[in-house]
């Protein structure tokens, strides 16, 4: 894929026309292969607008309402800011956000979210492969884990301030998903550098798993012997397991999974049937071979 700085990116007016996106989406890494997808038939041939994207959030941090964390990050500074990597490494790190953008250019990424809630959308981030800033730390062969630490700030974090979840917020993966190449640092979107409400400055983002396994706003990575625990499985373990892969045949406790909304503007819009691994099953299904998923949700 070509790489791009923020000022060559593909402006936001062009993934409002039909013919132009579906030209540009293309079928590799960070793409959708509508043609072999229940989803060819359905109107998704365009992301989601800049407008919801940027107002329509799960980000407890600043709150629990949808529209908080577009409400109540505005004034949130994402500078300094300078993110640790460490653990199971020859060589821990501490990288500020400005290195880390100069040092790996973004490339366009379109690639589907889909949230345990039963909504999704279509996301074209910026951003590059996860393993590309893993492998400076020169990795250890105990480590099995990766784990990522989001910043607590609960003075300017107004939704940290009251216990929804074990502050600050945790999320972890098996280290091989962790470097799969569909695995996401994002650092912007729409062609625009990444905005406070969607987990500035820096997010991670695994578009096979549900959403809240992206940890926003992070501050430490750490390589890991043991499986961390995360911050959704130690709220409620029974509906929010380690995996949390999209999978219409795993129902959460309380709904079913077998369908979701896709949010296009239209709050009338028709469900559609989620896909396995959210449709990207030929990129990662051989990761979880010979597990099963119903256990392993």
């Amino acid at each position: 894929m070509k790489k791009f700085k923020y000022s060559e990116i593909t402006p936001e007016k062009i993934y409002n026309n039909r013919r132009k996106f579906l030209k540009n989406l293309g079928y590799g890494i960070g793409g959708i292969a509508f043609a072999n997808s229940a989803l060819a038939n359905t109107d998704l041939s365009k992301p989601t607008s800049y407008k919801d994207i940027t107002t329509y959030n799960n980000y407890y941090e600043f709150g629990t309402g949808k529209g908080d964390p577009y409400k109540k990050s505005q004034d949130f500074k994402t500078r300094p800011w300078t993110i640790r990597i460490e653990g199971e490494v020859e060589e821990p790190i501490d990288l500020s956000i400005d290195e880390i953008i100069n040092s790996f250019p973004s490339e366009e990424r379109v690639q589907r979210l889909r949230c345990v809630e039963g909504w999704s959308m279509i996301i074209p981030w910026m951003g590059f492969s996860l393993s590309e800033l893993l492998k400076k730390v020169k990795i250890k062969p105990e480590a099995k884990y990766v784990k990522f630490i989001s910043v607590y700030d609960p003075e300017n974090m107004v939704g940290q301030r009251r216990a929804v979840l074990n502050w600050p917020y945790v999320e972890g993966l098996r280290l091989d998903e962790a470097m799969h190449p569909l695995t996401t640092v994002v650092t912007g979107l729409y062609g625009k550098p990444l905005p406070n409400q969607n987990g500035a400055p820096l997010r991670i983002f695994i578009p096979w798993k549900y959403g809240f396994k992206s940890g926003k706003a992070i501050v430490k990575i750490e390589l890991v012997k043991k499986m961390p625990m995360t911050a959704w499985m130690w709220a409620s373990p029974r509906e929010y397991g380690f995996y949390s892969n999209v999978n219409p045949n795993v129902n959460h406790p309380r709904w079913s999974q077998a369908t979701e909304r896709v949010i296009n503007g239209d709050i009338f819009s028709p469900r559609v049937e989620t896909l396995m691994f959210n449709g990207y099953g030929d990129e990662v299904a051989h990761l979880y071979s010979g597990m099963d998923l119903k256990k392993n949700f």
